[in-house]
């Protein structure tokens, strides 16, 4: 895979580990997210004068993918309701490689070479291990689960949808310009209907931490389409999803979660597969 697209996904995977871990520490998550995307919303008009419109094919993508990417904060939001944070992040992200992997070639034709696949299925394996040992016992948890991988099918979804869209749009910046401008609609809609007079206070009080989300949530998501006009969807996703392993860290520095033997050798695995797919074609 391409040096500068391997860089491209992997400090979007930084930045996406820092704006989860600013939803993760928030008690109102549907607040926060509605703030970070909103942040994002309003920066991206910017990014509609680094050249023309997108092409008319590229449209019906950019509507898909943003209805596509609401319908993954509420499934997101939903496992948080119904699980912990470390059981449904993981796998969520981690399903979501694999099923772009199967996405891309069946409806592109993107087929991985032998190391590239196995980066894949490499960094995936090692994102879900942080749940192994993990009993869903209570039908709570198991609502989490399902939700958990309606999210990660969500995130599978929308990389194909983007990755198609982005190559037939003539300009990435435009595209997710107007992406990131329809995106926060209606998060925005349904986070008022629901807070009322509660998201004037939330603003209030948790503007500044949700706003520096929004950035970052722009960095890295914005990284991520444009490398996928560059390497292949697959790739781009399994380098993406090291996030959860970036926000495992984070969290062992900044929020005091314990780093523990299963963390490190996940942590371990996930870079075999990063190296895998940098040596794949």
């Amino acid at each position: 895979m391409d040096a500068v697209a391997i860089g491209l996904v992997l400090a979007a995977a930084v930045m996406h580990a820092v704006w989860n871990a600013v939803v993760k520490v928030d008690a109102d998550r549907l607040m926060t997210m509605a703030t970070v995307i909103a942040t994002t919303g309003l920066m991206a008009p910017a990014l509609l004068l680094l050249g023309p419109s997108p092409e008319v094919e590229a449209w019906p993508y950019i509507v898909v993918s943003a209805l596509l990417n609401n319908a993954y904060f509420l499934f997101l939001i939903e496992a948080y309701r119904f699980g912990d944070l470390s059981q449904v992040y993981p796998l969520a992200r981690g399903s979501a490689p694999l099923l772009v992997a199967g996405g891309a070639a069946w409806v592109v034709g993107e087929h991985l070479d032998a190391a590239g696949l196995a980066g894949v299925v490499i960094i995936s394996g090692g994102i879900i291990s942080l749940i192994w040992g993990t009993h869903f016992r209570s039908a709570e948890q198991r609502r989490s689960v399902a939700f958990a991988l309606l999210t990660g099918l969500m995130i599978a979804t929308y990389t194909v949808i983007d990755g198609i869209g982005v190559r037939l749009s003539g300009n990435p910046a435009a595209y997710i310009g107007w992406l990131f401008i329809l995106n926060p609609v209606p998060i925005v809609i349904i986070a008022l209907a629901r807070r009322r007079g509660q998201a004037l206070v939330f603003l209030k009080t948790n503007w500044r931490p949700a706003a520096w989300g929004g950035v970052f949530n722009l960095g890295a998501y914005g990284l991520s389409i444009w490398a996928l006009t560059i390497g292949s969807m697959a790739h781009v996703s399994a380098l993406r999803e090291t996030s959860v392993i970036i926000a495992a860290l984070i969290g062992t520095r900044l929020l005091r979660e314990p780093l523990g033997l299963r963390r490190v050798l996940a942590a371990m695995v996930v870079a075999c597969g990063v190296v895998l797919i940098a040596l794949s074609a």
